[in-house]
């Protein structure tokens, strides 16, 4: 049986996987510094393309821009209840940082006067954030008590006056968690600020229970 001829075709050698047909140009080689955009990031590009429009636009509303999310009146209005809370804090520990007499005074004094000086770090903080977020801080003195949350109390002695201290700072706790429950995730900043004052009030609250109980015998 005579051999079948081989066909020009068949006995062509196959091309490497992968090889350029011949007379094809060959790309340049990429410099080193190039890199390909990764996955999912020519959205974000266009995104950063669209903050920086906006933020050329409404630049008189400073730090409030389009994607604050939260009700920025609302906000503000909590913010004065707050900012009123604390305003009389600081009077009620001033006024029983003056008036404390007795065996136990020196040292409740001074925690009277570090709880008023706190609070009124507090009463800055959050006037400062009402300014940012384009309201006025309500320091009027005619509807501060009004606005307040806690209750300005001077107390008959100086058992007393812990007493209606503790009781002021558990009402601002209850209040600030509030607050903070509200504004969610719609406001970090506020939101941070708000849970660093309130462990600030915790802490308060704990060191007033402690004073208590040294006269209560629990």
């Amino acid at each position: 049986m005579s051999a079948k001829p081989v066909s020009q075709r068949e006995s062509a050698p196959s091309k490497p996987a992968g090889a350029k047909p011949a007379g094809a140009k060959a790309s340049a080689p990429k410099s080193a510094g190039s890199r390909p955009a990764a996955s999912g990031t020519s959205a974000f590009v266009a995104d950063i393309d669209a903050i920086r429009a906006r933020a050329r636009k409404h630049i008189e509303d400073g730090a409030i821009t389009a994607s604050y999310a939260a009700d920025r009146e609302a906000v503000i209005a909590l913010l004065n209840d707050a900012l009123a809370t604390e305003i009389v804090c600081v009077l009620r520990y001033k006024r029983h940082y003056f008036m404390a007499s007795g065996l136990m005074a020196d040292a409740i004094k001074s925690e009277f006067l570090e709880h008023a000086n706190e609070e009124q770090a507090h009463a800055d903080l959050i006037a400062e954030r009402i300014v940012q977020l384009g309201g006025e801080p309500d320091l009027n003195p005619d509807v501060l008590s009004g606005r307040a949350h806690a209750q300005y109390v001077e107390g008959s002695d100086l058992r007393d006056m812990v007493k209606e201290d503790l009781i002021a700072e558990r009402i601002a706790i209850d209040s600030y968690r509030a607050i903070i429950d509200f504004i969610g995730d719609k406001d970090t900043t506020t939101k941070r600020m708000m849970e660093h004052i309130l462990a600030q009030e915790e802490e308060h609250a704990d060191e007033l229970a402690d004073m208590l109980d040294g006269w209560t015998g629990r």
